[in-house]
């Protein structure tokens, strides 16, 4: 790597991701354990890790493309790559606010990535940033960014790369150590900001990027000697929002204009950042499936991740919760249900299976120290059991309900109870979800054998325990004769979720066959929202 570039070159953004990524995963335990603003849950550090993990990944997938060549690639796909990557990656606030600073850097540096265009690009992330957040406060990262920006812009024409960096550097450390004198959570807790924490962080490894002097970033006390009471937290009225929603967002500039009004009247820390179609939205809110609705509204929202704040925001959210469920939805619908119970959730789109790096950042972003995981899915057993294997190595004990469908992981979440032992209440989870049958309806793509005869495309597939037992002409039809034979064995509680193209009206047709045909079974009704299949079946 050159010592003094005289540009930030492709190779110098890739130095600059690689050292920051490492900086930050040195730094994230003692990020973490400030965190005290906006909610007090400890993850600040660990989010900004994520998001310039993916950023890294976006730049080196750049790269490994031209492994074959003898050319390194074009230093504005690299930039682009690199605030790309932050943005689909970007977890809560403050990796929400780093994504956007990368997205305004990248505007600018794509086309040059010299001093000048070094300073121009710090001066258009800091306004970008405070464009995105919905209600900017001082004292926190969005302070230490403009106060970067501004010691940059400050250097004369005739300073280098390396003494516009330096500059800004030194200015994000100023303006960050008096953060306690601006925002007084921070000043009673004896912490700078979090996220402003790691903004000095990245630009420390800016600098060593095109400077080769490493930078240390910490300010204040050390981690060791933080005040870590929690009576620093700031809560609201009634404590604060209950849920941290995040997902990513196809739209508009329109839909998404209108998305932040009603958000914005939902809850707080919005922050909603990206462009060009593709957005990242970040909110905290009391209801979840709200959030996800007004997204739905607004374009096509996936990744969605739903996080349930403790309810007891004392100890400023050091200490992890004893217990926690982190289970795999298929439907955005669910997500919200599901969070609602109390569990973090992590969205499966058809077609896209979450790998099981997303399974261990969400028994990570669950914050306990024992975790159920739910995956709720047959073919997700393996991919389950690496996430809690991974996440047992970190200290975290984590016990897998073998789940095959979703309605079992609503009858399993449905009998969790924290009080109890986690052996007990794994043993609860599980025995729950294996008295309850779970069946879907599908639609046949093509012609094909089925264990019910040939099928043709078209024909609506009635599944249980995943194998085709009825070919239908209709859905409503095809769950008659589904609902039929799974109550001949018996059963107490039907649960019928219902597809996000589906019409509310099969829901009561549905409920009104299992009341005339068998009187000692309930049935419950939910919105299941975007999901592969028209309708899943649980009987328990």
């Amino acid at each position: 790597m050159p010592q003094s570039p005289d540009v930030l070159d492709a190779v110098a953004v890739r130095a600059w991701c690689s050292l920051a990524l490492e900086a930050l995963g040195r730094q994230r335990a003692a990020i973490d354990a400030i965190n005290v603003y906006p909610v007090a849950d400890g993850d600040t550090g660990t989010n900004l890790y994520f998001t310039v993990e993916s950023a890294a990944a976006a730049v080196e997938a750049v790269f490994a493309a031209h492994e074959t060549g003898p050319t390194v690639p074009a230093h504005a796909d690299v930039v682009r790559a690199m605030a790309h990557g932050a943005l689909i990656g970007a977890r809560g606030n403050s990796g929400t606010i780093l994504a956007q600073l990368l997205r305004g850097m990248a505007a600018v540096l794509s086309e040059a990535g010299d001093a000048d265009h070094l300073r121009t690009a710090l001066a258009e992330a800091a306004a970008a940033a405070r464009l995105a957040v919905a209600r900017p406060v001082e004292g926190t990262v969005l302070t230490v960014a403009t106060a970067a920006a501004e010691a940059a812009v400050a250097t004369g024409r005739d300073s280098g790369l390396e003494e516009v960096a330096e500059a800004a550097y030194e200015g994000a450390r100023a303006a960050l150590a008096a953060t306690p004198g601006q925002l007084p959570v921070l000043g009673r807790a004896g912490v700078v900001d979090a996220g402003g924490q790691g903004l000095v962080t990245v630009l420390g490894a800016l600098l060593e990027a095109v400077g080769g002097r490493a930078r240390g970033g910490a300010v204040g006390p050390a981690p060791e000697t933080l005040p870590l009471t929690g009576d620093c937290a700031e809560p609201g009225p009634d404590g604060g929002p209950a849920f941290e929603v995040i997902y990513l967002l196809e739209a508009s500039d329109d839909a998404v204009a209108r998305l932040r009004n009603r958000l914005d009247a939902l809850g707080d820390s919005l922050v909603v950042v990206g462009g060009d179609g593709l957005w990242n939205v970040h909110v905290h809110v009391d209801d979840a499936g709200a959030a996800v609705e007004a997204g739905v509204e607004a374009g096509r929202p996936y990744r969605i991740r739903i996080t349930h704040f403790a309810a007891d925001r004392g100890p400023a959210h050091r200490e992890p919760a004893q217990r926690a469920v982190v289970a795999v939805v298929p439907g955005d619908g669910l997500s919200g249900l599901c969070a609602e119970a109390g569990a973090t959730t992590v969205l499966a789109r058809p077609g896209e299976p979450p790998a099981s790096g997303e399974l261990v950042d969400a028994i990570r972003r669950a914050h306990a120290r024992e975790v159920v995981l739910l995956p709720n899915d047959a073919q997700l057993r393996h991919t389950a059991a690496a996430a809690a294997e991974q996440a047992r190595t970190e200290g975290i004990r984590v016990a897998l309900v073998p789940t095959r469908a979703a309605v079992q992981g609503i009858a399993a979440l449905a009998v969790h109870e924290p009080g109890r032992s986690f052996d007990e209440d794994v043993v609860a989870m599980t025995s729950a979800a294996g008295a309850t049958r779970y069946a879907e309806l599908a639609v046949a793509e093509r012609q094909s054998w089925t264990m019910a005869g040939i099928c043709q495309a078209g024909d609506v597939l009635g599944l249980i325990d995943g194998d085709v037992v009825v070919i239908g002409e209709d859905v409503p039809g095809t769950a008659r004769t589904v609902l039929d034979r799974m109550l001949s064995a018996g059963g107490e509680l039907v649960t019928l979720v219902l597809g996000e193209d589906v019409p509310d009206l099969l829901g009561d047709e549905l409920s009104e066959h299992i009341r005339e045909g068998y009187l000692a079974v309930d049935t419950v009704v939910y919105r299941g929202g975007r999901q592969a299949a028209p309708l899943l079946i649980g009987v328990e």
